[in-house]
C-alpha cells in the first residue's frame, strides 16, 4: 500500500510533467510497453532492481500512470467476465452500460472468459459491481434453502 502512495506521486509528476511537454501519447506508449516487457521477462525486472533503490516502484509506477492517463482523458476502465467471448454488438452495448454508469465518453473494456459463472456475467466499473452470473444466483438459492424460516433455531 505504501509503494502505491510513493508511485501515486510519482505518477502525478510524470503526468503533468508529459501534459507540458506536449508528449503525453508517447509517454503513455512507453509505459505501456514497460509494464508489457516487465510482465514477458523476469530477468529484465531482476536487473533493474540491484542497480538502485527505487526500481522496485517502476512496475506500480507504469501500471499507474496508465490509470492516471485514464483519468486525465475522461477514459473509464471496466472488467466484464463471461462464459464466452463477446461479440462486437454486445462490447457496443456494454460499452453503453458503462458509460452511464462511470458518466465517461471513452470506455476501455478488458474482457476475461471464466466457464465457471455457468451463463451471465459480471461487469466491474469503478467500485461499482454486477454481478448478473447464473453461478451467484444458484449460491444465493443455495443459502435461501439452507434457511428453514419454519424451524425454530435455538
Amino acid at each position: 500500500m505504501a509503494d502505491l502512495r510513493v508511485a501515486s506521486r510519482y505518477v502525478k509528476s510524470l503526468l503533468g510533467l508529459a501534459v507540458e511537454q506536449g508528449v503525453l501519447e508517447e509517454v503513455h506508449k512507453d509505459m505501456l510497453s514497460f509494464v508489457v516487457i516487465c510482465k514477458e521477462s523476469r530477468a529484465f525486472i531482476m536487473d533493474i532492481l540491484t542497480r538502485k533503490n527505487r526500481e522496485p516502484l517502476l512496475l506500480p509506477i507504469a501500471k499507474e500512470f496508465h490509470n492516471a492517463y485514464n483519468e486525465y482523458k475522461g477514459i473509464s476502465k471496466a472488467f466484464i467476465t463471461t462464459t464466452i467471448p463477446i461479440d462486437k454488438g454486445l462490447r457496443t452495448e456494454i460499452e453503453k452500460i458503462v458509460k452511464k454508469l462511470s458518466d465517461k465518453k471513452v470506455v476501455e473494456l478488458d474482457e476475461k472468459v471464466d466457464k465457471s459463472l455457468i451463463g451471465g456475467f459480471i461487469l466491474n466499473v469503478g467500485d461499482r459491481q454486477i454481478d448478473a452470473s447464473i453461478k451467484s444466483k444458484l449460491e444465493k438459492l443455495k443459502l435461501g434453502f439452507s434457511e428453514n424460516p419454519y424451524i425454530k433455531e435455538f
